[in-house]
């Protein structure tokens, strides 16, 4: 066998010299691919879910408001009549008036369980007709009754019976209101509110449980080929139901708190309106029957309640629905496969 040349045999050797002394590089890394997740973050159907469940939660937060406002302003209310009672003198011919509210204020004053009493006077009455009659009244010249106010002991009330028995003889046309008959019929009235909207705002809660539902099964139907390879491949039915719930509770806790936070901006609108225009008649036959639209500490806590609620029923409710959907795909999935 014929030797190489020389000179073939020097590069040679050269060149593996240098292969030697030449580091060993490393292959380059492959980078790993970001796994996606199974149900879209952005969709249609996501944004619509959002903006139904926005608008269930003001709506409900609308409710619990109303519902805080009649209810806290029916206490003080019932609150206020009950510490007082009214005696109503009527006028007659004869009838110094005068004399009979004083006599009036002294019999309901011995009575055990009144704290004071107070003879609204000429100027007062006037200012209390003044809506309906006109300002520059002489009470002296019209046949209006005139009130005497008893204050009294809310735990400890007076014997009304006794009351009315004692001035009745003194003061004919006196008569004495205890306002027992506006307190039950303003309670049953505040109770009706309150019972009206629970179930109003319980109604909400189902709709946006079923619209979670419905929105639930869409991304199902959408994914539903990524999930039948994941259940089938043995993706335990906990991983998928935990990334369904985990999606929808991001989408429940987006609407609720952006519905919730709705509310509340309107809560203070309108209690700001009212602080304004407290002059005004609107507003003060507005807060007459509504207080001054401020739903106060337990107001703000339950719409943060509600939103946390809402968050939490989407949540589970996605939970059950996939769990319930991977059931019945094993229970109709043919023998063999």
């Amino acid at each position: 066998m014929t030797e190489a040349p020389a000179d073939t045999r020097d590069h040679d050797e050269e060149f593996e010299d240098e292969f030697e002394d030449a580091p060993m590089q490393q292959p380059a890394p492959r980078q790993q691919r970001k796994t996606a997740p199974i149900v879209p973050s952005q969709n249609i159907a996501g944004r619509a879910l959002v903006l139904v469940i926005a608008i269930m939660t003001f709506l409900s937060c609308l409710t619990l408001g109303a519902v805080t406002l009649v209810r806290d302003t029916a206490s003080v209310w019932e609150n206020q009549i009950s510490r007082e009672a009214t005696i109503q003198i009527k006028p007659a011919d004869g009838l110094d008036m005068d004399a009979a509210l004083e006599t009036a204020a002294r019999i309901a004053g011995e009575f055990p369980g009144v704290r004071s009493t107070r003879i609204v006077d000429r100027d007062a009455t006037a200012r209390l007709l003044e809506p309906w009659l006109g300002s520059g009244l002489n009470i002296d010249e019209l046949p209006v009754p005139r009130l005497v106010i008893v204050t009294i002991d809310e735990n400890n009330p007076p014997d009304f019976q006794a009351m009315r028995e004692a001035i009745t003889p003194k003061v004919p046309t006196a008569s004495l209101d205890d306002h027992r008959t506006w307190v039950d019929r303003l309670v049953a009235m505040a109770r009706t509110t309150v019972t009206i909207g629970t179930g109003v705002l319980i109604l909400m809660l189902a709709a946006t449980v079923l619209s979670v539902v419905f929105a639930t099964r869409g991304a199902m139907a959408g994914n539903g080929h990524i999930i039948e390879v994941l259940h089938f491949v043995g993706a335990e039915a906990r991983f998928i139901a935990s990334e369904f719930r985990r999606h929808f509770l991001l989408t429940g806790m987006k609407g609720a708190a952006a519905g919730g936070a709705a509310a509340v901006i309107v809560f203070i609108i309108f209690s700001w309106w009212s602080s304004r225009n407290l002059a005004t008649p609107e507003a003060d036959q507005a807060t007459a029957l509504f207080g001054d639209f401020a739903i106060g500490a337990n107001g703000y806590l339950g719409v943060a309640v509600i939103v946390a609620v809402i968050g939490g029923l989407t949540a589970a409710t996605s939970h059950f629905t996939v769990v319930r959907y991977l059931g019945d795909m094993d229970l109709h999935q043919p023998d063999g496969m």
